[in-house]
């Protein structure tokens, strides 16, 4: 399940040089330890801050409980507030590689795409957690297909 390091996407290549967008494996590490990070929080952090959030390591409970550590007080010296806690999915679907979430079956269909749960199981977790963050209703859309092809799902 553990990430072995830094990895970004293809398609999120216009804004990870800057950071001014929250990379997909900084937000797989958010909901992984139950964090909501606004991207105006995002915005007031350093580039060195930004790095160690890609960078720590978010694997088991001693890991999340260093993130959220680190998290929280970097929070608090910006804003004065503290995190943001949401609950924890102790199962979350990108985990999941014997169902495609509706919300990507339904994403396919809009774009005349689909995708078998042979591919879907073939996928890593950050992959399948990038598809179905890119596949939420009102999320901007335009990375689903980016990202369906980078992960060699299209036809």
């Amino acid at each position: 399940m553990g990430l072995m390091m830094a990895e970004f996407f293809n398609f999120e290549i216009d804004f990870i040089d800057s950071f001014r967008c929250i990379p997909m494996l900084v937000r797989y590490k958010l909901d992984t330890s139950g964090i909501k990070l606004k991207l105006s929080q995002w915005s007031l952090m350093t580039q060195d801050e930004r790095k160690q959030l890609v960078n720590l390591p978010c694997h088991n409970e001693e890991d999340i409980q260093a993130y959220r550590d680190y998290l929280q007080k970097i929070i608090f010296q910006q804003t004065g507030l503290p995190l943001t806690e949401l609950p924890i999915d102790p199962q979350p679907p990108w985990i999941n590689e014997t169902e495609i979430p509706i919300n990507i079956e339904n994403k396919l269909q809009q774009i005349g795409a689909e995708i078998s749960l042979k591919q879907w199981s073939a996928l890593n977790p950050l992959q399948r957690f990038a598809l179905i963050k890119l596949s939420q209703p009102g999320h901007e859309n335009k990375n689903f297909p980016k990202a369906l092809a980078e992960f060699n799902l299209l036809d």
